[in-house]
């Protein structure tokens, strides 16, 4: 498992998917402001989706991995990343009825890219753990 400690239990799905459903929350309420704040501009805007949805991304791997080092395997990577991919275009979607906000394809195109970086780092780093334990 990758956290050990909790067994299955009524708050297992909680300890496994709490993390993607609160990192889809956040993106939610971001995509719903209609100016962001200053902080945003840190950063550059492509970064910042590639970031959130790198997150995205790890948090739905986890989930779909139930937790645990093992379940990680090619097709529950790639089912995450389509998942957290799939996200952004509803997303995207939302931008539209936001006051301020629009539709870019190129946040699209920068959520594919975190998404799917970060799942193939985790992947690589399951082969890691595969290998040396």
């Amino acid at each position: 498992m990758l956290f050990t400690g909790v067994r299955y239990s009524m708050a297992r799905p909680f300890w496994v998917w709490g993390p993607a459903w609160a990192m889809m929350a956040l993106i939610f309420a971001m995509s719903s402001v209609s100016r962001l704040p200053a902080a945003s501009a840190v950063l550059d805007d492509s970064v910042w989706h590639a970031l959130a949805y790198g997150t995205l991304a790890a948090s739905l791997l986890r989930g779909v991995a139930t937790a645990a080092w093992q379940g990680v395997t090619v097709k529950r990577v790639l089912v995450a990343a389509l998942l957290a991919i799939l996200y952004g275009v509803t997303d995207e979607l939302h931008q539209l009825f936001v006051p301020g906000r629009v539709a870019d394809f190129s946040d699209l195109i920068a959520d594919a890219v975190g998404a799917t970086g970060a799942v193939f780092v985790l992947w690589c780093w399951r082969l890691g753990v595969q290998t040396s334990g």
